[in-house]
């Protein structure tokens, strides 16, 4: 035989090397304790099977080809299947084997309580890990309770997996709420939970919900606690947004309060700046409320406390701007070191508001993730 290479050519023949063929996958290496495999691990670790190996296993159950085991299910209906799968897949299906009763080698076992497809459909997701949509669709409930009650942890993970990704509804969840407590389903009981929740005013209108009622009441009380205490916590939380804007709209008034009377903005400021027109615009939001608070306080002929809501207003910023102040030496805010005094002479009781106030503003802005006012105030110097 002549072999074709660079060095012999052959007459008429190209001198090109042919495309070789891909090389083999390395074939995997099982642990082996004699002539039997002492782990699965390598069998397990990838997810191999081809399609058509798929469909070999599926035409296995739908053939029937040398059925060992008849399974009954309601209404008199049977289907044929095969004690190895069955007990290599399920290990509660394998204790069922060793303890029915049959004529020869055939045996039976009986699975009663769901409908005979829902039973189909399990039976074929152990031959060949494989279901369809429509079926799944229609099935998900008895089928997560099958998974669940014959140990198939697979089956159970794809039904809670399809119904967190669209089968669960407004219409099921009720049920899916139980069946999740019931077969140890924690991220699936958390999640129809939310549900129920969110939307507890139609769910509550469902048949599922009126059938717990009737069959677990118990169940219904503990979910109507946790309605209202979710609205209590929302409402807990609308109030503490609410109280954290005003701390926040009092720190953004500070900081243009000390803006006005150090800086000067627009057309106020302190006696000795130049106001030009070119000015930059003003950074702090608060500035033009104040801008007009403090020019009625200027020329305000009630000022006194309670005498003029306004100028009472005013007496308030003043007051809490000297108490967040660090040096009322070299502040420019007007009466911030009069104040510092008045404080050493107010009653306990109100020394306990105003520290109060002062923590909770300070503690506001800094979950806001800005400076504090004391770092500010340490800069206001003429």
């Amino acid at each position: 035989m002549e072999i074709i290479t660079n060095t012999s050519p052959r007459k008429g023949v190209n001198n090109v090397h042919p495309t070789p063929p891909p090389l083999p996958a390395k074939a995997p290496e099982y642990g082996r304790k004699g002539i039997f495999m002492s782990k699965r691990s390598a069998l397990t670790r990838y997810n191999s099977a081809s399609s058509t190996a798929r469909d070999l296993w599926d035409s296995l159950f739908d053939g029937g080809f040398r059925a060992d085991v008849t399974i009954k299910t309601d209404y008199g209906g049977i289907i044929y299947a095969h004690a190895n799968v069955l007990g290599m897949a399920s290990s509660v299906l394998r204790g069922m084997l060793k303890q029915a009763k049959g004529f020869g080698k055939k045996r039976s076992i009986s699975i009663h309580g769901v409908h005979q497809d829902a039973v189909r459909v399990f039976i074929r997701f152990l031959y060949s890990s494989r279901y369809e949509y429509e079926e799944m669709k229609e099935f998900v409930v008895p089928l997560l309770v099958l998974s669940h009650a014959y140990a198939v942890s697979s089956l159970k993970r794809v039904c809670e997996q399809q119904l967190e990704h669209g089968l669960l509804n407004l219409e099921n969840v009720v049920d899916i709420f139980q069946l999740s407590l019931l077969c140890n389903a924690p991220r699936l009981t958390l999640i129809s939970h939310r549900m129920i929740l969110s939307n507890f005013k139609a769910v509550s209108a469902t048949e599922g919900w009126k059938s717990m009622r009737n069959s677990h009441p118990g169940l219904e009380k503990e979910l109507l606690e946790s309605v209202i205490e979710e609205e209590n916590n929302q409402k807990e939380k609308i109030r503490k947004s609410k109280e954290r804007k005003i701390y926040l709209e009092l720190f953004e008034a500070m900081e243009a309060l000390v803006h006005i009377c150090r800086d000067g903005c627009r057309t106020i400021g302190p006696h000795d700046k130049d106001f030009n027109q070119n000015q930059t615009p003003c950074k702090y939001r608060a500035c033009k409320g104040l801008e007009l608070l403090v020019r009625h306080f200027a020329g305000c002929k009630l000022r006194v406390p309670g005498g003029c809501i306004h100028c009472k207003r005013m007496w308030q910023l003043l007051e809490l701007h000297s108490r967040l102040c660090a040096d009322s030496t070299s502040c420019r805010v007007p009466l911030c070191s009069n104040f510092k005094e008045k404080v050493k002479k107010q009653s306990k009781k109100d020394e306990i508001k105003w520290k109060i106030l002062v923590k909770k503003i300070l503690r506001t802005k800094r979950i806001g993730g800005s400076v504090s006012f004391i770092a500010s105030s340490n800069s206001m110097s003429s």
